[in-house]
């Protein structure tokens, strides 16, 4: 079986960290990367005898690329410090580590949002390669939405991860203002029209009403970080 280090970023991640490392102690290691946290985070990573590594902010594609660079092992997971693997993506990882069939695997996840789980609008199964092989992948050095390149042939696994986005509307303004300032666009025809396609296509087309008030709320607050990315 190839062994594996789960690799994490930090910053003052001490809300769900215990339960994130808590479901990645079946690895061969927990790698830690932090950017200066002033919380318990780095307590709960010596808890759970976490590999800690520290460097500066470079953005989030160099920041993962460098955790990458620095695990022990060439299969990595690249798990964000809000994510949880559940035992059946543990299993199935497990399964496909005993002889990988791909270079790399997109792995769904489900997305919570003030404490629901939602399933539609175009938010799942919302798959993004985390497992891969360091040799033949590597991370775009995009300062926000960076991607996994894989230099091969990439997989799909069944079992989603829990992602636990957003416990509050001012939790989510406040993070998708940041990140529509790294990832500003200035057009504005698109600062016109896109948000109103974006409410259509998630609300509508994608079937978030499909999820009740929750899946109306997040379309909207999408609608509004597009208006965002593009007037900045």
């Amino acid at each position: 079986m190839e062994a594996l280090s789960v690799v994490i970023l930090t910053h003052d991640s001490e809300k769900y960290l215990d339960e994130v490392l808590s479901s990645a102690s079946f690895a061969d290691e927990t790698l830690i990367l932090d950017s200066g946290s002033t919380d318990r985070t780095l307590e709960i990573a010596e808890k759970h005898g976490c590999r800690i590594e520290k460097g500066e902010w470079p953005g989030f594609g160099l920041q993962k690329q460098k955790a990458v660079e620095l695990a022990e092992h060439d299969w990595v997971y690249v798990l964000d410090s809000d994510e949880t693997i559940p035992p059946p993506l543990r299993e199935e990882i497990l399964h496909v580590l005993e002889r990988p069939l791909h270079d790399g695997y997109r792995v769904p996840r489900l997305n919570h949002f003030f404490g629901k789980p939602l399933r539609h609008g175009g938010l799942y199964p919302d798959a993004t390669i985390r497992l891969f092989d360091r040799r033949k992948g590597s991370f775009t050095p995009d300062a926000v939405h960076e991607k996994v390149r894989i230099a091969g042939s990439v997989g799909s696994l069944e079992n989603p991860m829990h992602h636990y986005a957003y416990e509050s509307v001012e939790a989510f303004i406040d993070k998708q203002n940041r990140y529509s300032t790294l990832g500003a666009k200035s057009d504005r025809f698109k600062a016109l029209v896109n948000p109103f396609w974006t409410f259509v296509r998630m609300y509508l087309l994608k079937g978030g009403f499909l999820d009740g008030w929750e899946g109306f709320v997040v379309a909207r607050l999408y609608s509004q970080y597009t208006f965002w990315k593009y007037v900045k």
